[in-house]
């Protein structure tokens, strides 16, 4: 949970306690608190024994006492145990740089470029390098970002302790801090590294940004402190058992690390792309250099060296036409576009990619305080007993509060008095804060005419035997308690008496952190988007099961404990365990790893899963889900954790920025869909016409040309209208390969057949003898047909329906296209970069590519229907 967030807004230490006792309904052997994980080990003890043994056997088995150790002890063990800080092996920024060099499309750029360099094509081989440059530093800048996760973590840890050492306590770097340390804490400290506590009369420790509890935790002498909790109200001192990555702390900066996947599901799909297209290019070209030594050699019964540069000039334009040069840059561009568009939705996203991964996501997984909830609390109806009315019951328990206190508890009471001025007629002569051990606070006051009054307020238990109730009142207590319990309800008693007189049980109050007015709505509305919500709360199951059931969630809420055993892998769970994990509507009482293995089991299923979180606790499974979430408020590490962050409470936000994201994805799907037809259609078409003509329709100049005419305009994609899928979109590689394979077949045949028109058009005997043209203006022509007839195709795809039909492309990209197809016909008509071509062939080009559009739109749509009928 957020630590700046419960440092002004924590429930208090009461509420933890409230059902424990004779009205207990959980074993508190089983709360977050008693559930410690790994320690320093020593003597072949495990982790788990230094957080149960008696403190005897601590001082025995750590080798040190109540006076601490020495300087030249502490030396030693800094040496064993390591620094008490979060050390992780990290690769070389040059060596993760070069790494970008490496894959599919950094290959097929590389061969273009050293195939280049060998015919001596120096502009082409610059242009190629500069491209591959450019996609190795874009790459490795966004890796840099993504690595301050860790550092966020280090961040949190203390900086100072107070630490017993050679009989004199010292201030110290926690970095120097070893096990067996003797350390003392007070109000606002951060405690350096795991302990148990010693000595002091008791301590409140806010360890919800580790736990996920939603209250601070009162620890007594024997109970153990996390690393990086911090202290908020009391003083202890403590013997250290853990450092470093041995403190719970610390394993969930190991968990961290470990967790995210290995590429998003975007990387995988350009992997796959490029691995579609190396593989078709290295078909063609065997085909092409198969058929090139074929005539050379067989045929013509004669070589020479200089054909071999002629076959490697025309292998270069089939490797350039095989690459999706701008693809990477157009997905980037659009994803950053789409970023700037969820921002004003108040989403921050940290990772672009993160943007696919939620069009995608199906399974949220949703923290519950503060995000679901209102994370404030507030009164219910109380049950009166002794008290006259639930006013002079709600007074009692403000009494017998601290006055001026930022605890929410004792906030809540004030809220609800009839009337505070009442609290004034009572003059405070002792106040005893809330003790573990006794369970409740007591104030001792003077009314206004003078008579000494006590008033309590704890544990209903405690307030119960402090009352000495038994028969029915006890029984109605019991029952009272029991029941608000499993609505969810915490439970506060609250007793008054005179001086010399026997305490009365005046009532029970009820506290609940009630749902944000949203939730309820916006549950509905991630259905209606196809997602499944899932609770995880580090709460108590019946809190958990009773929120769940008001937003709409469900009632099969877990204890995440009941059903992940200690000892299994979190990474390789029994398919029982995940099978469970996907029937359930959220678990309660959870840890790091138990988030961490939700999201892991969830994936295992083919699920893309999000996970909202604000705390340390959560930063394991951010990282590993698909779209780590940090909602408003979230620790540091949180927010490095997660692709994206909400700067604005409650779930709302991420459906509206799923919205955003399903149409951000439905515009990279045109556009890939595009691209990749594109590529094939030249690809074959260089190949088919050197085979057939005996000369490439395109030269490399214009395959740069057709690369900068098409991809640079495209980027306005960005800012075109797509309807709005109403279930998550995905990776569909083999639909996607396939669709666009057929539609390239057609734009095959659609350039070839102007080919074959051209090529008549050379024959000066045929009756298309009024129309002369060479070689070199053929070429030209298949260029205007490529680079128009491409736009015009974009148009096609860019819808599911007729490409006339609404939404209509957005003002951007329409004028980019016009703006292009301009620039081109010019290009065409005055001989600008490319030999001209007579007006009169542009506009035939243009009719044939029209009549064309609206074939290859009908096509679509009968791809489309067939593919949503498998």
């Amino acid at each position: 949970m957020s630590q700046g967030r419960h440092s002004s807004a924590r429930i208090s230490p009461l509420a933890n306690l409230f059902v424990i006792g004779d009205f207990i309904l959980q074993d508190p052997e089983a709360t977050p608190e008693n559930k410690g994980t790994d320690a320093t080990e020593n003597n072949g003890r495990q982790p788990e024994d230094l957080q149960t043994a008696e403190l005897d056997s601590i001082y025995s088995e750590l080798n040190t006492t109540p006076e601490g150790l020495t300087k030249a002890e502490a030396d030693s063990r800094l040496q064993k145990y390591g620094a008490n800080s979060i050390q992780e092996k990290e690769q070389s920024a040059l060596a993760r740089f070069f790494r970008f060099f490496w894959g599919p499309i950094p290959w097929m750029i590389e061969a273009a470029a050293l195939l280049s360099a060998l015919i001596g094509h120096w502009p082409d081989f610059a242009i190629i390098m500069a491209l591959l440059l450019y996609n190795a530093i874009a790459g490795f800048w966004q890796e840099h970002k993504a690595a301050n996760a860790l550092a966020a973590l280090k961040a949190s840890m203390a900086p100072r302790a107070n630490i017993l050492r050679d009989g004199d306590y010292q201030s110290i770097d926690a970095a120097q801090v070893v096990p067996g340390d003797i350390v003392r804490i007070k109000l606002g400290q951060v405690v350096p590294a795991d302990v148990r506590f010693i000595e002091g009369k008791s301590i409140s420790i806010d360890q919800a940004a580790l736990t996920g509890e939603s209250l601070p935790v009162s620890k007594k002498i024997g109970d153990i402190g996390y690393s990086s909790s911090i202290a908020k109200r009391g003083e202890m001192t403590a013997v250290v058992i853990g450092t470093g990555h041995n403190t719970f702390f610390g394993r969930t900066a190991t968990l961290v690390a470990g967790a995210g996947q290995s590429a998003s599901h975007s990387q995988k799909a350009v992997t796959h792309i490029g691995d579609f297209l190396i593989v078709l290019c290295l078909v063609l070209a065997v085909i092409l250099v198969g058929t090139e030594l074929y005539r050379d050699i067989v045929v013509a019964d004669k070589w020479h060296w200089s054909d071999i540069i002629n076959i490697l000039r025309t292998v270069l334009v089939l490797l350039i036409a095989s690459i999706p040069v701008a693809m990477p840059s157009v997905i980037t561009v659009t994803n950053a576009l789409g970023a700037l568009a969820l921002s004003r939705k108040k989403a921050i996203v940290s990772r672009l990619e993160a943007i696919e991964e939620l069009a995608g996501v199906d399974i949220l997984c949703s923290d519950k305080t503060g995000t679901l909830t209102k994370n404030q609390l507030c009164l219910e109806e109380p049950t009166v007993f002794s008290a006259e009315d639930k006013n002079q019951l709600i007074l009692a328990a403000a009494i017998a509060s601290e006055q001026g206190s930022t605890d929410p508890i004792d906030q809540a009471i004030f809220a609800e008095l009839s009337s505070p001025i009442k609290v004034t007629d009572f003059h405070l002569k002792e106040f005893t804060p809330f003790d573990p051990v006794s369970k409740r606070t007591e104030a001792k006051v003077m009314d206004n005419k003078g008579k000494t009054l006590f008033f309590s307020k704890g544990a209903p238990q405690a307030i119960a035997d402090l009352c000495q109730l038994s028969g029915d009142a006890a029984d109605n207590a019991r029952s009272c308690v029991q029941q608000q319990a499993s609505r969810g309800l915490r439970s506060l008693g609250v007793a008054r008496k005179e001086s010399n007189q026997q305490w009365l049980f005046l009532g029970i109050l009820s506290l609940e952190d009630p749902p944000r007015d949203d939730s309820k709505d916006t549950i509905r509305r991630a259905r209606e988007h196809g997602l499944q919500v899932k609770m995880i709360t580090g709460d108590d199951v019946a809190i958990g099961k009773e929120i769940a059931t008001q937003v709409g969630i469900g009632t099969n809420i877990y204890a995440a404990a009941n059903v992940f055993e200690k000892s299994q892998d979190m990474d390789h769970l029994p398919s029982a365990t995940i099978d469970c994990v996907e029937r359930a509507d959220g678990f309660g009482r959870v840890f790091p790893e138990h988030k961490y293995a939700i999201v892991k089991a969830l994936q295992g299923r083919g699920h893309q899963v999000a996970m909202t979180g604000d705390g340390v606790n959560d930063a394991p499974a951010l990282k590993q889900a698909d779209c780590g979430i940090a909602v408003s408020g979230a620790t540091d590490a949180a927010r490095a954790a997660a692709a994206i962050i909400l700067t604005s409470p409650g779930l709302s936000t991420i459906v509206d920025a799923i919205d955003e994201a399903r149409k951000i994805f439905e515009r990279i799907i045109n556009y890939v869909l595009f691209r990749v037809s594109m590529t094939l259609d030249i690809m074959v078409v260089v190949v088919a016409a050197t085979i057939i003509f005996g000369f490439s329709p395109l030269t490399p100049v214009m395959i740069v040309l057709v690369a900068l005419l098409d991809d640079i305009p495209i980027m306005t994609i960005a800012y075109d209208n797509t309807l709005l899928p109403k279930q998550p979109v995905h990776w569909q590689m083999r639909d996607l390969l396939l669709g666009s394979s057929i539609i390239g077949l057609f734009s095959i045949a659609q350039t070839m057949g102007i080919l074959f028109l051209g090529m008549a058009w050379l024959d000066n005997t045929s009756w298309q003898s009024w129309i002369a043209l060479n070689k070199e203006q053929i070429q030209t022509i298949v260029f205007l047909q490529i680079v128009a007839g491409g736009h015009l195709l974009l148009f096609v795809v860019r819808s599911r329906t007729a490409f006339f039909s609404k939404p209509l492309p957005a003002q951007p990209l329409f004028v980019a296209i016009v703006g292009t197809q301009a620039f081109t016909v010019l290009m065409c008509g005055l001989g600008w970069l490319v030999p001209a071509i007579p007006w009169s062939i542009i506009g035939l080009v243009w009719l044939y590519m029209i009549i064309w559009m609206f074939f290859l739109d009908l096509i679509k749509r009968l791809l489309y229907r067939r593919l949503s009928d498998i």
